[in-house]
Order: structure tokens, then sequence, then C-alpha cells
């Protein structure tokens, strides 16, 4: 298997994948979205030798005090449903936040499985202070820099892609 960034010859490959991992279209037409407004940051692609897996994270606004924070929402996330539970997805998760540590992020952002996303080190408890559309034990933080969630309250703001 091999992780590289996704190029516009995997669109259609990403597409499929997602609305088959997903069982519809909502995370195709996010993807498509987050694209055309320009936020991807970073998107990755498992290849062995079909597209398997694909991870996208998107630039997101988030605050802590008066101070902006560059931050990083991850979502989505998929693996072909007949290649799940065999590592590609922590792969995919890994490569894409050393790819974003590599470029200056300080924090991702991610709803997702609580027993899933705290292996890479998320934490609900961060994300408690952040004022955003989503809370609970699903609603999970990451800092990429150490002490950038930190200081005081925060809020988190989505942008229009999400629906939210």
């Amino acid at each position: 298997m091999v992780i590289r960034e996704g190029t516009p010859a995997d669109d259609s490959a990403i597409r499929h994948l997602n609305d088959a991992a997903f069982g519809g279209t909502n995370e195709s037409k996010l993807i498509e979205d987050l694209r055309a407004a320009g936020l991807v940051a970073v998107e990755l692609v498992a290849v062995d030798p079909l597209v398997d897996g694909h991870i996208l994270f998107s630039v997101l606004d988030v605050i802590i005090g008066e101070t902006p924070v560059r931050a990083l929402s991850l979502a989505p996330m998929a693996v072909r449903p007949e290649r799940q539970r065999r590592g590609i997805g922590s792969a995919l998760v890994r490569a894409g936040l050393q790819q974003a540590r590599e470029r200056g992020w300080q924090a991702v952002v991610v709803l997702g499985h609580q027993d899933y996303y705290p292996r890479f080190g998320f934490s609900a408890a961060l994300a408690r202070p952040l004022k955003a559309p989503f809370s609970g034990a699903s609603f999970m933080a990451l800092e990429l820099a150490p002490g950038a969630l930190q200081g005081g309250a925060g809020r988190v703001v989505y942008p229009p892609a999400f629906g939210i």
C-alpha cells in the first residue's frame, strides 16, 4: 500500500469510495464543496493498486480568546468497506497528521468515533472549552503545537461547506 497526496485523477475513485463507505453522497459533496472553496490543506489516498482509502483535512476557523489558531478539521476519512479493519485508516490518519505538523498547522478538530480517534491523541476534554455546533465524547481536538488550544474559552466556526 502506498499513501500519497490525492490528485485530480483520483477524484472519481475518491467519490465512489466515500459513497460506498458512508452509504450516501453527503461526504462526496462535502469534499467537492471544500475543494471548490479552496479549503483543502491535506488530502491523501491509500493505493493498493486501487484507491482503498482517503482522508481530507480542511482549514477551520478556531479562536482561543482573541487569538486565531492555525487549525484543521479532519473530515471525511473513508476506507473501502471490504478493506476496513486492516490499518489503512490508521495509516492515513498518521500520515495526514504528520503532513499537517510539517506544514505548520497547530491543531486538528474531528467529530468522529470516540473509541477510534483517541489512539492518535484526540481528546474530547481538549475540545470541551470550544464553543462549536458539536459537543460530547465524539467532538475531539488534538494539539499539533503544544499549548495551541490553551488559554481560555474558544470557538470553532465551520465553513459553509459543512452545512452547519
